[in-house]
């Protein structure tokens, strides 16, 4: 059998490389004239420039901007949620519980609707979309809601995701009929698939490690700090990536003959066609890096990852105009993500992300180790693209009419 990193013909899934490679391919197509569904309008691509300039400028005046990850959303409305991470623990305990948290709120964070919210019963605060989502998320692990070991709330373990049920999750999510998560099912059968296939190469216990680490021996999400530990000196985005591909590729479904994961087909990409995106798990890589550098961990190489293929950056291309549908009836149709403009769409973005991140820093002065793109984004790109939105369109809904599935964005 193929490894959970390969995929049925036994090639390796593509990494980071491969998704900025192919996403390129379409984006020289789209700059000749040749692809099916969007234009490219570079002339525009200044515009877009400098709003997310001013984006930045003002949630960042002293430009000192943090990465682009989950650990922003767990501050939603001023409270500093991170604090109560395992407090109290010592150092490696602290981070795989940060693995946890940030590896299962990323996983639900794939489009909650515009019509959810999520009510804190500790602040009174309500909170949509993302920040809700992660909210919500950290208050599920808070009350041990993925953890088999009711000593400690602050863990994720394949026993516990296994016989997760239906109303625990939509309890925790405030899920009803009247507050409705897009994808709910989704997002379950997601979370149990990861109960069911979690790996001990990843997520058991490293040999020589005490047993504490684990409850009776199942795995547990939060030993990849294990896995990565010899490489505390050097622990590459690019390998980050890489492994998370190979411990979680099995917890998605194939869609349309479609390896496992965030995948499309376009023509312009020669041979399979294959344009991998990786969103949630290149999202899941960037919020990975500040647990694992709070544990002393030296993380080198962030911008082998690229932008990230939702909606929220790409719709700041679409609303600024530099991507321009052939077709703008293509704008109200609602869209299957796999669909082949959805594919060009995202594959666009990629590559307009980089250029995006090389006129920010131009601008502001700064090189690309000083602003590496995961900066640009939180400074940044993705806020810029919620604004526009909220700017053009009710309830600040995307450009794209994208149908959720609860487990891509």
């Amino acid at each position: 059998m193929p490894s959970a990193s390969e995929r049925e013909d036994g090639a390796a899934l593509p990494g980071a490389c491969e998704v900025r490679r192919r996403s390129f391919l379409i984006f020289e197509a789209a700059s000749r004239g040749e692809t099916p569904h969007f234009r490219l309008r570079l002339e525009r691509l200044e515009a877009a420039v400098r709003r997310v300039l001013a984006v930045t400028r003002r949630r960042y005046p002293d430009l000192e901007i943090p990465l682009h990850s989950r650990w922003r959303h767990f501050g939603a409305g001023g409270v500093d949620r991170a604090r109560l991470v395992a407090r109290g623990a010592e150092r490696d305990e602290a981070a795989r519980s940060r693995i946890e948290l940030a590896l299962l709120s990323v996983l639900c964070d794939a489009g909650a609707g515009p019509s959810w919210r999520y009510r804190e019963d500790e602040s009174g605060a309500v909170f949509a979309r993302s920040e809700g989502l992660a909210v919500a998320s950290l208050r599920a692990m808070e009350k041990g809601l993925f953890s088999a070991d009711p000593r400690n709330p602050w863990r994720a373990d394949a026993a516990a995701l296994r016989a997760l049920e239906a109303d625990r999750l939509a309890r925790a999510f405030q899920h009803r009929s009247d507050n409705p998560l897009a994808g709910f099912e989704g997002r379950l059968r997601l979370l149990r698939r990861l109960g069911e296939t979690a790996d001990p190469v990843f997520f058991g216990t490293p040999p020589g490690s005490p047993r504490r680490i684990t409850s009776r021996g199942t795995p547990r999400l939060g030993n990849l700090y294990d896995h990565w530990l010899p490489r505390r000196e050097g622990l590459s985005a690019s390998e980050i990536l890489d492994t998370l591909l190979s411990a979680l590729s099995p917890i998605w479904p194939r869609i349309a003959g479609l390896p496992p994961g965030d995948f499309g087909r376009h023509p312009a990409v020669p041979g399979d066609g294959l344009v991998p995106f990786h969103k949630i798990l290149q999202w899941l890589a960037y919020s990975l890096v500040e647990p694992l550098e709070a544990a002393g961990f030296r993380i080198v190489g962030l911008d082998a990852l690229t932008g990230l293929a939702e909606y929220r950056n790409g719709g700041l291309f679409i609303d600024c105009g530099v991507i321009e549908p052939y077709d703008p009836g293509l704008l109200d149709r609602p869209l299957e993500i796999t669909s082949e403009p959805v594919v060009e769409w995202r594959a666009l973005t990629v590559a307009l992300l980089d250029r995006l991140a090389e006129g920010v820093r131009a601008r502001l002065g700064k090189t690309a180790r000083e602003l590496p793109l995961a900066k640009v984004l939180e400074g940044g790109s993705w806020a810029a693209g919620r604004e526009i939105a909220v700017e053009r369109r009710r309830e600040g809904r995307p450009p794209l009419m994208i149908l959720p599935d609860g487990i891509t964005f």
